[in-house]
């Protein structure tokens, strides 16, 4: 496939939001991304613009997004990056970007994090793992 994948360090803009779309969780937050730069002339560190991203994610991630993050938070995201333009009310074309996550996790460059394994259903329990025959994959 010829998707945009992009990994994504940046702060919780907000807290996170969960809805149901086609009898799946989803979960979104806003995540800010402000990049530092170095002036060699003035030999100091400033921030550049902070670009700010949606961020989806689906099912099971967006579960425990929404029972682990928190606004202000330090992430890392990783998934695939889509460009969705749009008019405004002010008839002014905009383009804002969102990332479908398929991995996020704290950045433990700012912090340190805890790990608390989801519990399996029990219907997930009792079914056994049985791997595809060799030449043929298995749909999720």
């Amino acid at each position: 496939m010829n998707e945009t994948q992009v990994t994504l360090t940046g702060w919780l803009g907000n807290e996170v939001t969960v809805r149901q779309a086609g009898g799946s969780p989803v979960a979104s937050f806003r995540l800010a991304c402000t990049p530092r730069r170095f002036n060699r002339r003035t030999e100091e560190w400033f921030d550049a613009d902070t670009q700010w991203y949606t961020v989806n994610a689906w099912r099971a991630l967006g579960d425990n997004c929404a029972l682990s993050l928190r606004r202000g938070d330090p992430v890392v995201v990783h998934g695939k990056l889509s460009a969705q333009t749009w008019t405004s009310s002010a008839n002014t074309e905009v383009t804002t970007f969102e990332v479908e996550a398929a991995f996020v996790g704290h950045d433990l460059n700012r912090g340190t994090s805890t790990f608390v394994k989801t519990p399996r259903s029990q219907a997930e329990a009792d079914v056994p793992a049985t791997p595809a025959p060799v030449g043929e994959s298995v749909a999720a």
